[in-house]
Parts: structure tokens; sequence; C-alpha cells
């Protein structure tokens, strides 16, 4: 008797469980109705999704980008190297350059385009253009290209600003295409000014702007922009633990654009810089060499050669008569050494180079030097370096 009323009362039971599960299901019991109701999502009208109003920080961001956006390129290098297994290699580099005019000329970084074989420029709208190289300046490591058959209502030059006036901690933007993203903005702030930074050619820039808006491999020509929307420095180096082609750690650099505006007119114009140069090499005089050499200072740029039809050579000054051997290492010695130019001390060629940065062909500098033990005053005129023939 007990299997079939177990029986019985289990599917009785199962019975109920069921009816149960489906009544809740339908919603036939009212009490659990509300209880057991699945959520619903009503989907948000555009009207009702509303942006929130933006920040004056917020709306000059997107004023600045929506003003010189499109004016920011992107330039691909294309660089033939050596054969391999009688096939050659093709390498391609690419980095950012800014809308000058509208005769389609770019100005970038020189790295970004050096020893190119062919040059394509991207605008913004995703048209394409081939360019040619106008002029090339190592030595402040900028360069300008020109767009072939780019039609002027594509363009949009960037306005340039003033750097002489920039303060420590001001906002400042940047455009570029990092790591090929086109058009990539971030923001900061100017974290030093007068910075001296060492191109790939081994020259000094001076007065160079150091900030912390993130610059990337691929932002190297682009716009550093003032809260206007005013180019006030063009992106050219940043430091990373990684080495050059690492990432961003808000240490970036740009040059300023009072220093891109006299390399740019003369690139154009003339295809290179008209800059003065001594034609010289020289030593740092230190207070271990003037002991050792027996110098009536201790601080200078001691000449050891001087290159023919050179500003140096037209002055009259002198290299190196003799050598000395001094910690193992063959000394030239005997030359002029320079102490002052226009007044301000030198103890390096780079002091005087970065003095002639400001100056032209032609100018006049007073020269304080010494020959031997006696000192010397002279006003010299600075000459254009021809090419170097040494002697």
């Amino acid at each position: 008797m007990k299997h079939p009323l177990i029986r019985a009362i289990l599917i009785t039971a199962l019975f109920t469980s069921a009816a149960t599960i489906m009544l809740l299901r339908w919603g036939l019991i009212p009490e659990y109705a509300q209880r057991g109701a699945a959520p619903r999502f009503e989907a948000a009208t555009a009207a009702e999704a509303k942006q929130p109003p933006l920040s004056p920080e917020e709306q000059v961001n997107v004023d600045v980008y929506n003003k010189v956006s499109p004016g920011v390129v992107n330039i691909t290098s294309t660089v033939v190297e050596d054969f391999f297994f009688f096939t050659p290699y093709v390498n391609e580099a690419t980095g950012s350059g800014v809308v000058l005019d509208l005769d389609g000329n770019i100005l970038t970084n020189n790295h970004v385009i050096e020893s190119a074989q062919s040059l394509e420029v991207a605008l913004p709208d995703h048209t394409t253009y081939q360019a040619e190289v106008v002029g090339q300046d190592p030595h402040d490591d900028l360069a300008v290209v020109r767009l072939i058959k780019a039609p002027k209502e594509r363009l949009h030059p960037v306005p340039l600003g003033d750097s002489s006036s920039l303060k420590v901690g001001q906002k400042v933007l940047a455009i570029g295409n990092p790591f090929r993203m086109q058009n990539t903005l971030t923001t900061g702030i100017v974290s030093s000014l007068g910075r001296k930074i060492r191109t790939d050619a081994g020259n000094l820039i001076d007065n160079v702007i150091q900030t912390d808006a993130a610059i990337n491999p691929g932002n190297s020509g682009g716009p550093l922009l003032n809260a206007a929307g005013e180019m006030i420095g063009i992106n050219t180096m940043i430091i990373s633990p990684s080495g050059a082609n690492g990432g961003n750690v808000g240490i970036g650099f740009a040059i300023p654009v009072n220093a891109v505006r006299r390399v740019v007119a003369d690139l154009i114009k003339e295809g290179r810089v008209l800059r003065p140069d001594m034609g010289m090499d020289s030593i740092d005089v230190s207070p271990n060499l003037a002991s050792a050499l027996d110098l009536p200072v201790d601080r200078g740029a001691l000449i050891t050669r001087i290159y023919r039809g050179s500003t140096a050579e037209a002055a009259g000054l002198r290299g190196a008569s003799a050598y000395a051997i001094l910690f193992n290492r063959r000394i030239l010695a005997g030359g002029d050494i320079i102490t002052e130019m226009d007044g301000k001390a030198i103890t390096s060629l780079d002091d005087i180079n970065l003095l002639l940065e400001n100056k032209r062909p032609g100018d006049r500098v007073s020269l304080t030097f010494y020959r031997g033990r006696t000192k010397n005053q002279k006003s010299i005129v600075l000459m254009e370096q021809p090419r170097r023939s040494r002697f």
C-alpha cells in the first residue's frame, strides 16, 4: 500500500509545481505578477540624450581643433634602402606637417623627409598628393615641401603666432598623426622655456619650448598651438626612457615659431638658409687645458682649423700651429682663443653658433680673442659659409 500512496503523492506534487510555475509565468497570480516581471528599458531618444554643456576649457579645445586641424597633414616618405639578395628594401616613415600658404608649401621637420626618394602628403579630407622638397635646414631640423597640383580650395593655412611672449604654465595644444592616427589632438601646458636641444645632425637649437602635451612618433612636424589656435612651435622631439621611438612621458620639445619664420622665408625663397658661419673648428678651453698648455685664459674657444673662404679666414684669425699630447690625446694648439662676441662670453663653438643664429651674412660682430698672451679686439663681417675646403 505504501508504494502506490507515495507514487500518488509525488505525481500530485509534480503536477502542482508545474501548474504553479505556469501560472507565475503567465502572470495569473496578481500578487506575484509585478514582483516577477522582467525589467523594461525604454530606448532614449536623441532629444533625451543631450550632451552636457561644454566647459570653457573644452570649448577652447573644440574651437582650436576645428580651426586648425584642416591645415595639419600626414607626410609619408619612402626611402629605398640597400639591396638585400638583389632586392631593394623599401622603408616608409610618416610624420606630420603644417600648411603654410595656398601655394601648397608644407612645413615639417627635416628628419621626417630626410633622404626620401618620394613624398606623399595626405590632407585631412583624405585626398593625397605627391610633394617635392623646396628646402631643408638640418641645423634647425626644419624643411619645406610643396604639394604638386593641389587645388587651393583644399588648402587651409595655419596662422602663425608669437613665441616670444609665451609663459610657463599657459595652455598649449598639439595636433599631429601619432602612430599614423591622423589629426589627433592632445593638450597640456608650456612646461619650460629657453631649453637647448641637440638635433640628429648634432646642432644645438636654443630657446626651445618644453611641453607636457602628449607627443609621440608621428607627431614630428605638427604644430604646437596656443589657445587662440595660432602656431607657436613645431613639435620635433621627445625624451623617452625607451629611446627615440618610445612613447610619451610628458617631456616634449617644439622649435619656437619665431625661429621658424626666419628659416622658412629663406627655404622658400632660396632653397637653403642664409646663415652666417665662422668657418672654423675649435675645442673648448677648460681650466685643466689652460693649465696644461699655459693659456692666458681658462674659458673660450681655441681655434684648431680654419676653412678657405670663411669668415674666420677673412678676419685674419689663426688656427693651430702645433700640437700637444694631453691625457693620451693629441691636441691641436697654438691657435687664437675667442673669448667674447658682441660682449657675450664665449666658452665653446656652440656659444658662437647660437649667437650667429640671429645674424645674417653681411652683419658685423665685435670679436675679442687672444693670440698668444695678447688680447685683441676686432670688428668682423660675417659671411655665408661656402662648401668647406680645409687647409
